[in-house]
């Protein structure tokens, strides 16, 4: 039992990684029908907005302490950031210690910015094109991000602390019930599934209790209607558009304590996140959330060693095998309109 439940934990975990950047991805393909090959870079960049913060929040200057010394006797230079300067050590460096979940404010305006220029400047020039010419030229505009990136950053991994309260785990089987130490688990990651059921919640109810959401769900059904009503249906989409990239890197930023951000993040996430998309079916956002956490799941157990000793490299292809499954049966996806690629 104990196993399972780590397992499904594990799965719930990355499905929530999935399901994020599979939601923005479904948006942008519902509302203005482009296949937005850059979107896993919009994830990358919003994790970057928490690697920012964090070092803005650790610029320091050198002082001389004469009362301390090092091996050699010489008096140590000490390294005082300037938020502890001003805030005092208590406050500043409390700020310090919640860079990452304070990048969430710094990182959404960042986002909707880059999500807007990058509809204006670019994909709106795409909307009539076919679909290989989207996926052609939103996969250039990805690789010129994480080599923006790339340059500025470095190649390698930058580890991003979460909070200190947050950077141990919780005995997860005995706050249900199971023996103590049966599931000792990571805070942070049960905080990342908490912040992703949050965040698909709020955007949920977005979309159906508000006006702006209603005339967006309209527009995605019938665009010319909604249109002929006298309603700018494309300035909606366009901030569609910019709040599927804040979703994507928000998705980035808290991601970013769980696997430390490189220039290549967003690729790694993106071909697993379409393939959660097809497999919810084009367009459905209900379905991007349920094949999301599904697929993580079913990854967890696959990276089982008691699975892989059965079936050797099962969990690098399980996502896979059941997208041609499910698509083999059922074109449309689990919760596809009908219709959407079954032509």
């Amino acid at each position: 039992m104990d196993v399972i439940l780590l397992q499904i934990l594990n799965g719930l975990d990355k499905g929530s990684a999935y399901a994020l950047i599979a939601m923005g991805l479904t948006l942008i393909f519902g509302t203005l029908g482009v296949v937005n090959f850059a979107h896993g870079a919009l994830f990358m960049i919003g994790a970057f907005c928490a690697v920012t913060l964090n070092r803005i929040f650790n610029i320091s200057f050198t002082t001389i302490d004469e009362t301390r010394t090092d091996f050699l006797g010489n008096p140590m230079e000490v390294h005082t950031t300037y938020l502890e300067t001003w805030l005092g050590p208590d406050l500043g460096g409390a700020i310090i210690d919640w860079s990452v979940p304070l990048s969430i404010l710094f990182a959404i305006p960042i986002m909707v910015a880059i999500g807007v220029v990058m509809e204006r400047g670019l994909i709106r020039h795409f909307y009539n094109r076919p679909h290989a010419d989207q996926i052609l030229v939103t996969f250039g505009l990805a690789i010129v991000l994480q080599e923006i990136v790339k340059h500025y950053y470095g190649a390698n991994p930058i580890p991003t602390p979460a909070p200190d309260a947050f950077r141990s785990a919780i005995d997860f089987g005995a706050l249900i019930g199971l023996e103590p130490n049966a599931v000792i688990y990571p805070y942070w990651r049960l905080i990342y599934f908490c912040f992703a059921a949050v965040v698909i919640a709020a955007l949920f109810a977005f979309l159906r209790f508000t006006t702006f959401g209603m005339v967006v769900r309209a527009g995605m059904a019938d665009r010319e209607t909604v249109g002929l009503l006298g309603i700018n249906i494309d300035k909606r989409f366009t901030i569609m558009f910019g709040i599927a990239a804040a979703v994507a890197g928000l998705a980035g930023v808290m991601y970013a304590p769980i696997n430390s951000p490189n220039y290549h993040m967003g690729m790694d996430f993106l071909v697993l996140s379409f393939v959660v998309v097809v497999v919810g079916g084009m367009g459905s956002l209900t379905g991007a959330v349920a094949a999301g956490f599904l697929l993580g799941v079913l990854e967890s157990f696959a990276s089982m060693n008691a699975v892989k000793d059965i079936l050797p490299g099962i969990d690098q292809i399980i996502i896979y095998l059941v997208a041609i499954v499910i698509l083999l049966t059922r074109p449309r996806g689990l919760l596809g309109r009908k219709g959407v690629m079954e032509e």
